[in-house]
């Protein structure tokens, strides 16, 4: 598994074979309905189809609801063959791990917090996917960099309670994040429509248990 320092000046997290950095900015967890013990999210289709990802009991933390999951990866089945994914919230890793599972390329995942990055790690290697990035850092401060390549297909699923759809994608549309025709997939209330950078276009959307999921394409 390929595993690198996010560009920041945080400690490290965690002293397994993975380096990672932490980011000084602090953004709250994706939101959770009730404090409950900790579950699972399934992974429900590709080569690791039937694998399991803890979902620990973190104030905040939200994994895509599975219908949803599904509607999205069958949007993005022509195209998900090979491709470079971005999952600036990874949160339990879900999409970016289901992502692998359907045969993305590569894909790098950012979780803010330490333990849940190493979490993440720990998936990866027991599940012996090899072509996934963890990097522990606030998202808006990455995407506020320039990558060395741009990607073909982002997650963008930010805490709700953070409101910060229109920053994400701002910073992602002019940093140098997109690859010609990207595909962004946007997740948010029910009854919210974020403000997105105009030349992004809506290609499918769904609502799933007061969710709302959107798949975008930047022209």
């Amino acid at each position: 598994m390929a595993l690198r320092r996010a560009p920041s000046s945080g400690s490290r997290c965690g002293s397994n074979a993975a380096h990672l950095a932490s980011s000084e900015q602090t953004l709250p967890m994706k939101r959770v309905h009730s404090a409950g013990p900790p579950g699972a999210v399934r992974i429900i289709g590709g080569s690791l189809r039937g694998s399991k990802l803890a979902v620990p009991a973190l104030a905040g933390l939200r994994p895509t609801p599975q219908r949803l999951r599904e509607t999205l990866f069958n949007w993005l089945m022509p195209v998900i063959e090979g491709a470079r994914v971005l999952d600036p919230f990874a949160g339990s890793g879900a999409l970016g791990i289901e992502a692998i599972s359907r045969g993305a390329g590569s894909a790098l995942l950012v979780e803010r917090d330490r333990a849940q990055a190493q979490k993440i790690i720990a998936d990866l290697q027991r599940l012996h996917v090899s072509n996934a990035e963890v990097q522990c850092a606030g998202a808006l401060e990455l995407l506020a960099q320039t990558p060395a390549r741009p990607f073909g297909i982002v997650f963008l699923d930010p805490p709700f309670e953070s409101e910060c759809w229109s920053r994400a994608a701002d910073l992602l549309d002019a940093n140098g994040w997109l690859a010609p025709d990207t595909y962004i997939y946007i997740e948010s209330p029910a009854d919210m429509v974020p403000a997105l950078p105009a030349h992004w276009a809506l290609h499918r959307e769904t609502v799933a248990g007061g969710v709302r999921g959107a798949l975008y394409r930047a022209g």
